[in-house]
């Protein structure tokens, strides 16, 4: 039964693998020609963790007994991450974000403030390691378990480290060269994604596990002003300066100029409200344990 499985996942790898990719803006190819893309740079990375956490889960699953409780809200947390992930990068949303900058903001938006962080908050490692087979997971965490592999994640994952690898990645992907060049080809677009993805785990890993209340409050903060700050010089600049980027505006009835500064509305304030908003109650929460006398280093508890 289990070869089976491997088999119809391997057959579904192939044929997304064989899809044709068309070569013009917004190079992904879709589904059927309809407005569902089909990448499978992108779809294969998102069905093998499906496959891994579902398989995890329900391994663990029939081995636990008190904790199910624990393990359904995590459940819940990275499914509602996943499902908001795959529906900004394959969903109809992907497509309107290659015709307009306002979508393309709120899709990144997405992938950055939303899917990361209940991704993060369901700490999904352990369950991609039941869901591998036995001699690959042993391996794994053998891997896992290394001194140098440790200190690398601990670098990346610090709260100062991880804030500036997340703000390096925002600032440079969104000066206009870069962004305009990864409108127009498809393998600098995947790479964009995946960077903003892969800082955002770490910064909210960083704010939910690796840093007190205090201090994770102020990490976000600082992210909510230097997103905000972006945001803000794309709402107010006086030119368009993603030109490829809105060149199709026309077609949904905006200017280019009016594009962008949607899209850099969009960045500034509902973007910039889910950092205030974390950050707000990161800092209550410092501010009752300081008020009851707890002095040592408090994290965001576990599910």
């Amino acid at each position: 039964m289990a070869l089976e499985r491997m088999r119809t996942l391997g057959a579904l790898i192939f044929l997304l693998m064989m899809a044709r990719q068309a070569a013009a803006h917004g190079a992904e190819a879709h589904l059927f020609h309809s407005i569902w893309t089909i990448d499978p740079w992108i779809g294969t990375p998102l069905a093998i963790i499906a496959f891994l956490y579902g398989r995890g889960s329900w391994k663990l699953w029939r081995r636990t007994g008190r904790s199910r409780s624990v393990m359904a809200k995590r459940a819940i947390c990275y499914w509602a991450g996943w499902l908001t992930l795959a529906g900004a990068l394959l969903s109809p949303l992907h497509w309107l974000g290659e015709q307009v900058f306002t979508f393309h903001m709120i899709e990144h938006e997405i992938i950055m403030a939303v899917s990361a962080p209940m991704i993060v908050i369901a700490r999904p490692a352990g369950l991609f390691l039941w869901g591998m087979p036995d001699q690959l997971r042993r391996w794994t965490g053998r891997a896992m378990r290394r001194g140098t592999v440790r200190s690398v994640w601990r670098w990346l994952s610090g709260g100062t480290n991880a804030t500036l690898l997340h703000a390096v990645a925002i600032w440079a992907w969104h000066a206009p060269a870069l962004f305009d060049a990864a409108v127009d080809d498809v393998a600098l677009h995947r790479l964009q994604h995946l960077s903003f993805f892969a800082t955002a785990v770490l910064f909210w890993w960083s704010v939910f596990w690796c840093s007190n209340h205090g201090v994770a409050a102020w990490h976000l903060f600082l992210t909510m002003l230097h997103t905000g700050a972006l945001g803000a010089l794309m709402a107010l600049a006086p030119r368009v300066l993603y030109v490829e980027q809105t060149h199709a505006a026309a077609t949904w009835g905006l200017t280019p100029l009016e594009d962008q500064q949607l899209a850099g509305m969009v960045m500034w304030i509902p973007a910039g409200t889910i950092y205030a908003g974390a950050a707000l109650v990161l800092a209550a929460l410092w501010i009752a344990n300081a008020g009851r006398g707890v002095d040592h280093v408090q994290r965001i508890r576990p599910l």
